[in-house]
């Protein structure tokens, strides 16, 4: 099987060290957070934590698309989190990805970055509305989101876990995760609004949400929160239409 590695220049001095990691994945590391789609695992490295995703080899179809003409999860996964960087974005800082093909298909693919220290992501603001400074946090999100946008960049998978929250003592500090599904340029208004969608389920938080950014951006309250909202619940309703396909799907199967 072939390898394709490629090394962040800051880093080529622990290249051992990431070629044993990723040589012996499956019995070194650390297991660390939901390993049901792909596998996370933390490495130690003299006083860095090293953070590597396992993705999951893809069905066949995939496998050729990836092989010859669509970039890897880990590959986009691992440029992106550069172009974040270089726009001072946040994000954990990029390490290396490899990249293991036959001659006509794609097999496994890794992501290595340094393992970034958290106090919570946007996921326990939907599931504790009474979180400590919770609308400040909140707001402090939109504008955070409300900067991805004026840079242009349009993070697919905005979603509540793919955002950690460092507190610093009310300087809230926001860095995304899961980068291998992102477009970058302009955003028109449709676009912009959309991109909360996937956030909450809640109304107090679209009003919020809706607030800060109206006055980010100059936009009438109402146009913005009309429109979160009205996107907000047309996800939850595909969300659940599929969740409820895949059920009758499994059940004629069994």
């Amino acid at each position: 099987m072939k390898q394709n590695k490629v090394i962040h220049k800051d880093f080529d001095n622990i290249q051992e060290f990431l070629n044993d990691s990723i040589v012996n994945f499956d019995v070194k590391g650390n297991p660390f957070g939901n390993q049901d789609r792909n596998s996370l695992k933390l490495f130690q490295f003299k006083d860095m934590t090293v953070n590597v995703k396992s993705f999951k080899i893809p069905n066949i179809i995939n496998q050729i698309a990836y092989r010859f003409f669509r970039k890897s999860k880990a590959q986009r996964s691992f440029e992106y989190a550069n172009k974040l960087t270089e726009l001072h974005i946040g994000t954990p800082q990029p390490i290396a990805y490899y990249e293991f093909t036959t001659a006509f298909l794609f097999k496994k693919s890794y992501y290595i970055s340094e393992h970034l220290d958290y106090d919570l992501t946007y996921r326990e603001l939907t599931t504790d509305l009474n979180y400590p400074n919770h609308e400040n946090i909140l707001r402090a999100f939109t504008r955070f989101t409300y900067g991805l946008h004026e840079h242009g960049i349009h993070f697919l998978d905005h979603s509540p876990g793919n955002t950690l929250i460092q507190l610093n003592k009310g300087d809230y500090k926001f860095y995304l995760v899961d980068l291998n599904r992102m477009n970058f340029g302009k955003l028109d208004f449709e676009t912009r609004i959309k991109n909360f969608s996937k956030l909450t389920i809640h109304k107090s938080m679209i009003e919020v949400m809706s607030d800060e950014y109206a006055k980010c951006t100059g936009y009438d309250y109402e146009k913005v929160f009309n429109l979160m909202w009205q996107e907000t619940e047309a996800f939850q309703e595909r969300f659940y239409r599929k969740k409820r396909l895949k059920k009758k799907l499994k059940f004629w199967k069994s």
